[in-house]
């Protein structure tokens, strides 16, 4: 699928302005902005970074998502009069009023953003964004990119993960945006799940947007709203032959029904009049595109009949229906009863355009359901997944944070009681390992200035959570993962489509070893410090420890 056009370009970046002006952030970063100002600090340099401490879903991996977002948000990023005169509005009195004139010029031109790139499988405590720049400014980002960040990764993670609990055949339909929180967190959904592996989408604005293939044909309302066939209007078809004379398609699927129930040795008499007129209305206005919900009365006794009856009639006048969708029951059980009908009226009647109908299932499919799909026979092409799919219901949030981690050039380093929310100081590169068999199988974190680790050439590490164990590994490959992104108030590094980006999502799955992949217990993914980075942590934790006595010392 081609990138989107600029037309397209320009309305997601509309949008971005739209959703995340610079007022949305948090309350205390205007605060600590003006303490910044007021103290004459707001123009040091400083470097925040922005990671994740837990694999979401009790999972091996995540992936990173949102990056396309952050990068239109720091280009569009200023404050408007009514913005600046709304902060006057709600900060303290005693604020200085040079502070609103200093807003209303700010930008992200001293800002630079090195990142992982979008699309790419990342894991626990690894720097996924690395943001520099005059304080003040990088302060106030970091609401807004926490909420660019965190629900893309996140509802992009579970897509893999239903795209792994599915496997590569079946077509992935995402249809939640009636099921999501709210408009933006639909289309959110509708954009990182396609990313996440999904193929199509039932959103027509994400469509519009992202380049995402729509599908969607009907609903049980509107079989629900037919009750004769005297409600069906037009009444005729056109063969795809060309012949000018319409066909009374009625009679003609009357035909059908009738030679259905003989071979089917089906009850006329408990077809419903309402669905079939439903079915045949459809059809003649989508006579290239008939794929009814057949389950808004009974399968077997009315919805598959009736179905059978009109693609057949339509099958006689040179079209191609598509197939069924079930949405209640045992869709296993049913999908396989349904294809045996297919079949049977493919050798009965001699038209080999049954045997390529399609079964789409939907009924509040999740990840659970999904995996037991594959080891129970069925014969479903399609599901489509809504409410677990875009609210993430195993977990409501990813948990990024945005740490600082140096001012001035020097580190910066979070010391908790909890040793979990303790950050790692410095700006950092990170590099993934790669054995012999291609598989990465440890991300290091070193500091910046330090040499590149080299492919066949041993070194030392420490692996996080592993009580200052030191390893030697030796890799047989070595990739730097995060690349400037955006500088000097321009994107550097070239936006990507939802597709470019979804090809690299499965291109970086493909590479992870199965046992970090595996939905239900796999194996924890290695993340280490450089020798040269833990002893920086251990220094700096010295050097706390010391600082406690300075009030005895003065």
């Amino acid at each position: 699928m081609a990138a989107p056009s600029s037309n397209t370009c320009g309305a997601m970046e509309r949008s971005i302005r739209e959703r995340v002006p610079p007022l949305l952030t948090d309350m205390y970063q205007f605060t600590m902005a003006y303490a910044y100002w007021r103290a004459g600090r707001h123009q040091e340099p400083a470097v925040f970074e922005l990671f994740f401490r837990h694999n979401p879903f009790g999972g091996g991996f995540s992936l990173f998502a949102g990056l396309h977002d952050c990068q239109l948000f720091l280009r569009s990023f200023s404050f408007t009069d009514e913005d600046v005169e709304f902060l006057r509005s709600v900060l303290p009195p005693a604020t200085d009023p040079a502070f609103f004139q200093f807003l209303r010029g700010l930008d992200c031109s001293g800002v630079t953003l090195r990142s992982v790139p979008e699309g790419t499988v990342v894991f626990a405590r690894v720097p996924l964004m690395e943001v520099a720049g005059p304080l003040a400014v990088v302060q106030l980002l970091e609401t807004s990119l926490l909420c660019l960040v965190n629900y893309a990764s996140l509802v992009c993670s579970n897509a893999a993960r239903f795209r792994l609990a599915a496997g590569p055949r079946r077509k992935l339909l995402e249809m939640g945006l009636r099921r999501a929180q709210g408009p933006d967190g639909g289309l959110t959904a509708s954009r990182y799940t396609h990313i996440g592996g999904f193929d199509l989408t039932s959103n027509v604005q994400a469509g519009f947007l992202f380049g995402i293939p729509v599908a969607g044909t009907m609903a049980h309302s509107y079989v629900t709203s037919f009750t004769s066939l005297e409600e069906v209007w037009p009444q005729t078809l056109v063969a795809v032959s060309g012949d000018p004379d319409p066909v009374d398609f009625i009679s003609l699927t009357k035909g059908w029904l009738s030679r259905v129930c003989e071979l089917l040795g089906a009850e006329p008499a408990k077809i419903r009049e309402g669905e079939l007129a439903a079915f045949l209305s459809y059809a003649i206005a989508y006579p290239q595109n008939f794929l009814p919900v057949i389950d808004s009365y009974s399968v077997g006794c009315s919805g598959l009949l009736n179905f059978c009856a009109v693609a057949l009639a339509l099958c006689e006048l040179g079209y191609r229906p598509v197939g069924v969708r079930l949405d209640s029951g045992d869709l296993c059980r049913q999908s396989v009863d349904v294809r045996h009908v297919f079949r049977l009226c493919s050798d009965h009647f001699s038209i080999p355009a049954f045997d390529s109908l399609i079964i789409v299932g939907t009924n509040n499919i999740s990840e659970q359901s999904m995996a037991e799909l594959n080891k129970k026979e069925n014969e479903i092409d399609v599901v489509g997944v809504g409410t677990h799919l875009v609210t993430c219901t195993r977990q409501p949030s990813l948990g990024c944070v945005y740490k600082l981690v140096e001012v001035r050039g020097r580190p910066r380093m979070k010391i908790s009681e909890d040793p979990e929310k303790s950050t790692v100081p410095g700006r950092k590169a990170v590099y993934r390992l790669v054995d012999t068999e291609g598989h990465p199988f440890l991300d290091l974190v070193s500091l910046a200035l330090e040499p590149r680790p080299e492919a066949g050439v041993p070194l030392t590490c420490f692996p996080l959570g592993c009580d200052n164990s030191a390893v030697s590994i030796t890799p047989a490959q070595v990739t730097c993962l995060c690349q400037e992104m955006f500088t000097k108030g321009q994107v550097t590094h070239p936006l990507c489509s939802a597709a470019e980006t979804r090809a690299k999502v499965q291109g970086s799955l493909q590479t992870l070893h199965p046992r970090h992949k595996r939905l239900q217990e796999p194996d924890s993914y290695t993340v280490a410090l450089s020798e040269k980075l833990h002893n920086l942590v251990r220094e700096i934790r010295r050097g706390s420890s010391n600082d406690r006595n300075f009030l005895l010392a003065n």
